[in-house]
This record gives C-alpha cells, structure tokens and sequence, in this order.
C-alpha cells in the first residue's frame, strides 16, 4: 500500500507531462497548418488565373472539389470505424502535403511550358483531393481535441491557438503577395507560385510530423460499428425537423448564392483591375482581420439580443456587398468595401453556428448536425459554382445586348448583380421562417471557444465549436450553498 501512492503520483505526474507536451505540440502545429491553408484558401484562384483558366474553368474550380468534399464530410464518419483516428488524421495530412507540393509541381510545369493544354484540368484534380482531405481530416480532428484539452483549460488553449492561426495566415498572405507581385515584375510568376506551394507542402508535412507526435487518448473501444448507410439515413431522418431544414436551407442557398460570384472578385481584381499581387493580398487582408476582430462584438451582441436578430441584421446587409463592389474601382474604397463586408460576414457566420446549437435535439451529436449542414451546404456551392461558371462566359454577350441602357465598367458587374438578387431573394424567404428558439441552457458565449478553422476573403471565417467549462469561484460556490429563500 506504501508503494501505491508514489506510484499513482508518478502516473499522475506523467499524465500531466504528455499532456502539456502534446498541447505545446498542438500549438506548433498550428503555425504549420497555418502555412498550408493561408496560401491554398486564398492563392488557388488567383493562380487558376496565372493559369489562365476560363470563366467556366473558375466555377468548375470552386464547385467541383465542393461537391466531393460534401461526400466526403459524411463518409469520413464511416472512415473512423475502421481506423484509429490518430492513423486517419496523420495519414491524411501525409497525403495533403502530397498533393500541395504537386501544386507547386504544376506551377513548375506551367513555367517550362508543360501541359498546355490539361493544366487547368490537373488543377481541378488536385483541388479535389486538397477539399477532400480536409473534410476527412475536420470532424476526427475536433474529436480529437475535445477528448484530449481539458474543459478548464478549452478557453486560454483555443483562444491561444486560434490567435497563432490567425498571425501566422496573415504574415503568409502578406508574403505571399510580396512574392508574387517580385516574381511577376521579373514575368516569372509561375516560380513564385512554386515558391508558395512548396512552402505550404513542407508547411503540411511539419503539421504530419507534429500531429504524430501528440497524444491520443482514444479508447478501442470508442469506436462505434456505425454503417456507412447509418449515416445517409440520418441526414434524411434530421431534414423532417422543419427548423433545422430551414436553417439548413438558408446558410446552404446562401453559400451557393455566394459561390456564384466567389472566384470571381480574383479575376477583377487581378485581371480587369490589373492589381498587384500585393495590393490583392491587402484587399483580401482586410476582411480577414475584420471578421477576426468583429467575432468579440458580435458573440456579446448575440447574448444580450439573441442570434436571430444578428442573422436578420448581416443576413438583410449580405446582399447589399457584392453592389458596393460597382461603385467604384479606387483601391482604398474597395479596402473600404472589405471593411464592411468582414463586418457583416463574421456577424452572420457567428450566429448561425450559435443558431445551430440551440436548435438541435437534446442528446444529439452536435459535430454530426454540424457535419450534415456542412455538406448541405457544399451541396450548394457545387451548384451556384457552376452556375457561376456559365454566367460569367456569357456575361460579354450579356453586358453588350444591354449597353444602350447600362454600359457596365466590367462584364463582372453582370455576375455581381445576379449574386445580390440571388443572396436577397434567400434571405427574404428563409428569415421570415427562422424564429429565436427558445433557449435551453447552453453555455454564454464567453464560455464557448470557437477555432479559426480557416479564413477566406469572400465566403468568411470557418470556426469550430467546443464549449468549455469555467472554473467555479469561491463565490460561485458559496452562493450555490446558500439557501434560497421558500417563495
């Protein structure tokens, strides 16, 4: 019995020690994610461009990788019954590092004058498998997380972790525009796309070698016998709640309204603008930081107001975005314009995942409601990208049949246009049926962590969830052991 108390101390002890390792692991892996997603999320169109990929070509590289990526947000599910999830998150990223370094490959090839005429092709290729690795990898991931950080220790660990994402992203745009915009200036761009995809490869494979190294405390046994057929009967059995299929509807449509136009604010950027890379970095910079910075606001809004009044307030403004675009092509008004949009974009990306969370069915899997509005939703961006595609290679014909009345100073107008009556005629349907649930008693909004999953100019920040559990105070326990007073 002596024995058994120092032991247990030094099983505590090393417990302890694996933990805050395998957390300062996480912290690192962070930065080289980081370096992976801030070049792939925010240089994929802009190098479809230097590519010279077509109008339709662009839809096709915003809605085709959406669409395998909505099939492989379910089946991963599925992927987690026959494979430790420590094996599938490492192997997976093993894999993406793989494939971004053949994106710099292709950026090699396109310099030399290679594949001339499938490049666009190897690229939607590629893109593919880049979504779809991300979409296996995100709900194990969060799992993984949520068993492994204590729930005292969930604010200061995320919070930490989400300002690293977000420094680390930046400081890669702003390279990557820099770098660009040199090679460009020397008619070797393609080597500055080399030099970006490399870096997010080897960014991947420190990530890969990183999440290998931590911890997980995942029991065999938690492994459910979940049948892939389980899955696709579930989004249909939760699609019956008309709450949820109308929220479901409305951030899906919307998505896909937004797709539509997506691609293409790159392309008048860059193409018809003639911005710099650089200046095309800080345009998009400038949304990214304000919905970074707005989230604060907003989650004290949606506490004291309710989330539905904030959906109603960015979901009425959403529209609106895409018109401010046509007033003007001065740089500093379409900082501006960035401005508000991160303004209005981090408001509604807040409250609909906060919506989500009062909505759903007590003792159900939040990850699996989130995963089935996720692929909802990518559904959607698979459409609105192709219709996107097709507007935009008939936007010429389109803008010359209506000169006599309106002459447009870009044939993008047209899609710009089109994307504003689309994303109002979603709001103007789907709001009026989205009522404030009544709240069950769920954590305030100081004590739920979001993660900067990724950030993106146009389409705004993807944040994960996991509540937390604040540490009681003497306070909280003394009032908890007074005695209320009969009434």
């Amino acid at each position: 019995m002596e024995n058994s108390v120092p032991h247990r101390d030094q099983n505590r002890r090393d417990r302890k020690d694996t933990l805050r390792k395998t957390l300062r692991y996480s912290h690192q892996e962070a930065v080289a994610s980081a370096t992976m997603t801030g070049t792939n999320d925010n240089f994929l169109n802009a190098f479809a461009i230097s590519l010279q990929a077509t109008a339709l070509q662009m839809g096709w590289l915003t809605a085709i990788p959406q669409l395998f990526g909505a099939i492989w947000q379910i089946v991963s599910v599925w992927m987690g019954n026959h494979a430790k999830r420590k094996s599938l998150v490492v192997g997976i990223a093993l894999l993406q590092s793989v494939i971004v370094g053949l994106l710099a490959l292709l950026a090699v090839a396109y310099g030399r004058g290679a594949l001339q005429t499938s490049r666009i092709h190897w690229l939607i290729i590629l893109a593919v498998g880049y979504f779809s690795c991300i979409n296996i990898i995100q709900p194990h991931w969060r799992a993984w997380m949520g068993s492994l950080v204590p729930r005292s220790r969930r604010g200061v660990f995320f919070a930490a972790r989400s300002r690293l994402t977000m420094a680390a992203s930046l400081l890669v745009f702003i390279s990557g525009g820099i770098v660009l915009s040199y090679t460009d200036a020397d008619n070797r761009v393609w080597l500055g796309f080399a030099l970006l995809f490399g870096a997010a490869a080897s960014g991947r494979l420190i990530s890969s070698f990183l999440l290998w190294r931590m911890h997980d405390p995942e029991p065999e046994s938690s492994r459910n016998a979940m049948r892939l057929r389980d899955s696709w009967l579930h989004v249909r059995e939760s699609l019956k709640d008309p709450t949820f299929r109308h929220y479901s509807f409305l951030v899906a449509c919307l998505q896909g309204a937004v797709a539509l136009s997506a691609p293409f604010f790159a392309v008048y950027l860059l193409r018809d603008l003639q911005f710099t890379y650089l200046q095309f970095s800080l345009n998009s910079i400038a949304s990214i930081a304000t919905q970074f910075l707005m989230l604060h606001f907003w989650g004290r809004f949606s506490d004291r107001f309710g989330n539905h009044l904030v959906m109603v307030i960015s979901g009425c403004m959403i529209p609106i975005i895409p018109l401010l675009w046509l007033v003007s092509p001065d740089p500093v008004y379409l900082l501006f314009v960035q401005v508000v949009s991160g303004i209005f974009w981090s408001g509604f990306t807040l409250s609909t995942a906060n919506y989500l969370y009062d909505i759903r069915p007590h003792q159900t899997n939040f990850s699996l409601y989130a995963a089935i509005q996720s692929g909802t939703g990518a559904l959607m961006v698979f459409c609105g990208g192709l219709l996107g595609g097709y507007l935009a290679t008939h936007a010429p014909e389109i803008a010359t049949s209506i000169a006599e009345f309106w002459e447009p100073g870009s044939d993008l107008y047209i899609v710009f246009i089109t994307t504003a009556i689309l994303r109002a005629a979603v709001v103007a349907y789907f709001l009026p049926l989205l009522k404030e649930p009544k709240i069950r008693k769920r954590p305030k909004f100081l004590e739920v962590i979001f993660r900067v999953a990724r950030i993106n100019a146009i389409s705004g920040v993807s944040l994960d969830w996991m509540s937390v559990s604040r540490k009681r105070t003497k306070r909280d326990l003394s009032q908890q052991d007074t005695p209320k007073e009969p009434d």
